[in-house]
């Protein structure tokens, strides 16, 4: 990995990601659980859906515009965009918002909407910028970078935002995500223009899109490992299960339900750190598949655990293994997309990812209504394991990927 030092624009990108993703993971630990206690883990799945479905059909257009114009200019007005949608979260969940339960969830649903959009511009915008930031030498060493601050700020948002909701309660736990977004967005603005690519400045938007497409479908290594995270987290994602399981199962307070939030993030910033200092030399395809398998295990066994320290565990050895696919990922949609496609393809990622997140979170909350929280979390755990296999199948040279 290359030993020159990371330029200090890439400092001031970082820090605002690092102050961002803080307040991003924050607002979605007191959403969920908000919504639960307003409602049920059915909702939470709804609240998932809610955003998923404004991201993706965002996304369709948010990469062609990202290729199309100033990158920091996105950055900071997405940043400045989320600020609002936390002070309305705040300011509704406020004690003199006194109007009812279901008008304050059907606020948050709606602010949840929003954020959906905002995200499909902000993470693109994000993570085409780095290349162009740092050297292609230094783009292994970026993404460590990037990822481990996207862990770190995770772990911290999940466990303040229990920490919050115990201590001040869920309106001013809000006011304080919008304290560190304002950070954000200060840090944002120190960034250099980052113009778009002058071949790509006229292209008609359905052509830019269709392009952005035809490259990922083409690309059988970056689709198999899209393809992978998708629906392994899809099924397997725990997240919209943590409230019940915290509250029903293991009895525990919102502290409890904080840190259990942050586990998995906190497996994979170990294993980040680990990466950072060893990285992958060999037959990271084959260990990638390894990794989603045993991702698949963890949620089972996070499923049948009855004690806190003991599913806390699971999902800590789930976040270890998610990591090893994530840094693969990442890595194979850096080093083999063109400058001039980087937008449409993080925004096309995007949408893989929302797909196995947000949409997981409705399939979470709707497999729960069918079969129970218990048999849900075992089901989508084993359906984990069985992509891997599908995958070993239909994409036969992903467990032979070297880079």
């Amino acid at each position: 990995m290359n030993s020159e030092p990371l330029p200090r624009e890439f400092r001031h990108f970082i820090l605002a990601r690092l102050f961002f993703v803080l307040g991003l993971r924050m607002i979605t630990t007191i959403v969920i659980y908000q919504v639960f206690h307003l409602a049920s883990t059915y909702m939470v799945g709804f609240a998932g859906l809610a955003e998923f479905v404004p991201a993706v059909l965002a996304a369709l257009v948010a990469g062609p515009y990202i290729d199309k114009h100033n990158k920091k200019k996105i950055l900071a007005w997405s940043y400045l965009f989320y600020l609002v949608c936390g002070l309305t979260l705040a300011l509704v969940s406020a004690s003199w918002f006194d109007t009812g339960n279901n008008s304050r969830l059907t606020v948050i649903l709606v602010v949840v909407f929003f954020t959906g959009i905002i995200r499909s511009f902000a993470g693109p915008a994000a993570n085409s910028m780095i290349a162009a930031i740092v050297s292609r030498e230094q783009l292994q060493k970026a993404i460590s970078y990037n990822s481990s601050t996207w862990l770190i700020s995770s772990i911290g948002g999940h466990a303040i935002g229990g920490l919050l909701i115990a201590g001040v309660g869920i309106s001013n736990a809000y006011f304080v995500t919008t304290a560190l977004i304002l950070v954000a967005i200060l840090f944002a603005l120190q960034l250099k223009p980052k113009p778009p690519v002058a071949s790509q400045q006229h292209e008609p938007i359905f052509t830019s899109i269709r392009n952005g497409f035809a490259y990922v479908f083409n690309n059988k290594n970056l689709l198999g490992v899209i393809s992978l995270d998708l629906f392994a987290v899809l099924f397997g994602g725990a997240v919209a299960f943590i409230p019940e399981i915290a509250s029903n199962v293991l009895h525990t307070n919102a502290v409890g339900y904080g840190f259990l939030n942050a586990a998995m993030d906190l497996g994979s910033l170990i294993c980040i750190a680990a990466l950072v200092r060893y990285p992958m030399r060999r037959r990271q395809g084959l260990k990638m598949l390894l990794a989603v398998a045993g991702f698949g295990i963890c949620i089972i066994a996070f499923g049948l655990s009855k004690w806190y320290w003991l599913s806390f565990g699971a999902l800590l050895m789930a976040g270890i293994f998610d990591a090893v696919s994530v840094v693969v990922r990442g890595t194979i949609l850096q080093l083999n997309t063109p400058d001039e496609l980087r937008g449409r393809v993080a925004s096309i990622n995007l949408i893989f990812i929302n797909s196995s997140n947000e949409l997981g979170q409705f399939e979470s909350g709707v497999t729960s209504r069918l079969f129970g929280t218990i048999p849900a979390i075992v089901f989508g755990g084993a359906m984990s394991v069985l992509i891997v296999a599908a995958t070993w199948i239909k994409f036969p040279k992903l467990k032979k990927l070297e880079y």
